[in-house]
């Protein structure tokens, strides 16, 4: 019984720290810079690291994409954190495009937001991190617009007097 208790203990104490080993670049950003993206109102605040100045931050509801501009690239790793709200992906299967080329990354998503790790070359002026969602999906502007348009028209239909008259 004893050596039974004793192997429980022993492959405890191996095997699990094995699982909870963090990748060297997984480690919290060292200083990282951080831009603020306000959209529709509602401000995110997108912490990066890279030896890079980031000029401009945008979502392109279209292509469901973050676009990223850069001056002044180095060949550095680029660790961005964006939360779910912001961008997201089926089963987190994003496609990274650095200058219009796919590039590997590495991905650590939680609850609220994921972390991709990739590399940029120098002169690297465009990124572009593409899911299946962003924000905003559909403008809430325009549902009011709709809204307002369909009052309007039901408004004439119902008054009696002809607004045309041929």
């Amino acid at each position: 019984m004893k050596f039974y208790r004793f192997l429980i203990i022993f492959l405890s104490v191996s095997i699990i720290p094995a699982f909870g080993e963090s990748h060297p670049q997984y480690l919290a950003m060292v200083d990282p810079s951080e831009y603020v993206l306000e959209i529709d109102g509602q401000m995110f605040l997108i912490p990066y690291q890279v030896h890079a100045k980031v000029i401009a931050l945008a979502i392109d509801p279209e292509l469901t994409s973050l676009l990223i501009g850069l001056e002044d690239t180095s060949d550095s790793i680029f660790i961005i954190d964006l939360k779910h709200e912001l961008i997201s992906a089926h089963n987190n299967e994003f496609a990274i495009l650095v200058n219009g080329l796919e590039v590997d990354y590495d991905i650590v998503s939680d609850s609220d937001s994921s972390t991709f790790t990739f590399f940029v070359p120098s002169f690297t002026e465009e990124i572009e991190i593409i899911g299946t969602h962003v924000i905003p999906e559909f403008p809430f502007g325009a549902i009011i617009g709709l809204a307002v348009l369909i009052s309007a028209v039901m408004l004439v239909l119902r008054t009696k007097t002809p607004v045309f008259r041929l």
